[in-house]
C-alpha cells in the first residue's frame, strides 16, 4: 500500500484522511491500543481510503455512500465484554471515490488483496464467490466494505461486506445460498428465518480462530417478542434475553411498538459446515431512528452495558473522542447498538459509532400542540 497524505487541505481545511485518522488515534486511546498501534492503523485507515483520503471536509462526501447517514465512507465501532477492554473496529469503503459500483467494486478488492499480501493471508473465500458479488454491471446501495478489529500488535483482523442484490433485488435469496454452498454450508440457508431481505453477506479473512460466513437478514416492523424467535442457533441466548436488549435499546416499551422506521437486522453466522445450525447470533437495533438525541441513545446504552457487566464509562470516553459536541445536539452518533452471541463466548454488546465528518444530523424535536383559535 502507498502512504496517502492526511494533512490538511487548502487554507488549512481539514481533510477526510486527516478527520477520520484523529478519531481513530483518539478512539484507540479510549479502547487501549499502544500509541504505536494506532498510528499504523490510522495509517491503514488513510491508505485504504485511498486518494480521497486527501478530500477537503469543505467539498461534499466523494459520493453518497451506504454506509453512514452523513455519507462518510468511515465507521468506528467498540464491542464490549465483561471484565475486558472492549474491542475496537473501523467499517471502510475502499472505493468510495469511484464513479460506479462497479469501479468501487474493484477498487475495493484491490484494497483487500493488497491487505492480503501486506499480512500474508489467503483471500480464498471471497475468491469462491466473487462473480457473485462483483459482476461487471452491479446493482444495489453498494460494492465491497471492509472491515478491520484493530488487535494489539498492529495487524488487524479482516472482514468484507458483499450485496447479495448485485444481481438484483429478487435474486437476493439465490446468491445467498448459492454463496453459502459454494464455501461448504451447503444446508444452511434454510436454518435462516424469515426476512425482507438479505442486506449482506460478510467473510473472515485472516487470522481468525473460527473464520465466519456472515448472512444478514433485514426485518421491517420488527417487535421485541418477533426479535426473540429469530435465534437459530443450539446455544446462546433465549427469547427474554433478546426481548429485554430489544426494548431497553430501541426504548419502545411494550410488545405491540415495533421498529416501524429503519428495520432491525439479525445476522447469523456459520462457522461449523458440518452442520446446518449457525454458531452465532446478533440483533442490531438502529437506535438513531428511534430516539429524540444521542443523549437518549448513551443512555440506554449505558443501561445495556451494565445490565451485561460491562463498562459503561468506556463508551461516553469514546464519544468525547469523537465529537466535541454534546450528545443532546445531534443523533446518530451513535448508530446501531447489537447484542451478539457466538458460540464458546461470553455475549458482547457493539456500538456502532458515526464519524460524522460532514454533518450532525439534528435532534428531533417534537410537535407543540397550540390550540385552535376560537371563530
Amino acid at each position: 500500500m502507498s502512504a496517502a497524505p492526511t494533512g490538511a487541505g487548502p487554507r488549512g481545511t481539514p481533510t477526510l484522511g486527516s478527520f477520520t485518522s484523529g478519531q481513530l488515534r483518539r478512539l484507540g486511546a479510549v479502547a487501549g491500543l499502544s500509541g504505536a498501534d494506532a498510528e499504523t492503523y490510522a495509517q491503514v485507515l488513510t491508505d485504504t481510503l485511498g486518494p480521497e483520503a486527501e478530500r477537503p471536509l469543505n467539498l461534499p462526501p466523494p459520493h453518497r455512500t451506504f454506509l453512514s447517514d452523513d455519507h462518510t465512507p468511515v465507521e468506528f465501532s467498540l464491542s464490549f465484554r465483561p471484565d475486558a477492554a472492549p474491542s475496537m473496529r473501523v467499517l471502510l469503503e475502499p472505493g468510495c471515490g469511484a464513479d460506479s459500483l462497479a469501479l468501487g467494486g474493484r477498487a475495493g478488492l484491490r484494497a483487500v488483496r493488497d491487505m492480503a499480501r501486506r499480512w500474508n493471508f489467503t483471500t480464498d473465500a471471497l475468491d469462491d464467490v466473487r462473480d457473485l458479488f462483483l459482476p461487471d454491471a452491479p446493482q444495489g446501495p453498494l460494492a465491497l466494505w471492509c472491515a478491520l478489529e484493530l488487535t494489539p500488535g498492529g495487524v488487524p483482523r479482516v472482514k468484507v461486506y458483499l450485496n447479495p442484490a448485485a444481481n438484483g433485488e429478487e435474486r437476493s435469496a439465490a446468491t445467498v445460498r448459492e454463496a453459502l454452498h459454494r464455501l461448504g454450508h451447503r444446508r444452511a440457508y434454510d436454518s435462516l428465518p424469515k426476512g425482507s431481505g438479505h442486506p449482506f453477506l460478510a467473510l473472515d479473512l485472516g487470522d481468525w480462530a473460527e473464520p465466519r460466513v456472515k448472512v444478514y437478514v433485514r426485518h421491517e416492523n420488527l417487535t421485541a417478542g418477533q426479535a426473540g424467535r429469530l435465534s437459530r442457533t443450539d446455544s446462546g441466548p433465549g427469547p427474554a434475553a433478546v426481548e429485554g436488549f430489544f426494548r431497553t435499546a430501541a426504548g419502545l416499551g411494550p410488545d405491540t411498538a415495533g421498529l416501524g422506521r429503519r428495520p432491525g437486522l439479525t445476522c447469523h453466522s456459520f462457522t461449523d459446515t458440518t452442520t446446518a445450525r449457525p454458531s452465532g447470533f446478533t440483533l442490531h437495533i438502529p437506535v438513531r431512528d428511534y430516539a429524540r438525541h444521542d443523549g437518549e441513545v448513551l443512555a440506554r446504552a449505558s443501561r445495556v452495558l451494565r445490565h451485561h457487566g460491562m463498562d459503561s464509562d468506556v463508551l461516553d470516553r469514546a464519544l468525547a473522542a469523537l465529537t466535541e459536541r454534546r450528545p443532546e445536539d445531534g443523533v446518530g452518533l451513535i448508530a446501531y447498538l447489537a447484542l451478539a452471541h457466538q458460540r464458546g463466548s461470553a455475549p458482547r454488546v457493539t456500538a456502532y459509532l458515526s464519524s460524522e465528518a460532514y454533518a450532525v444530523r439534528p435532534p428531533v424535536v417534537e410537535a407543540v400542540r397550540r390550540p385552535l383559535p376560537v371563530s
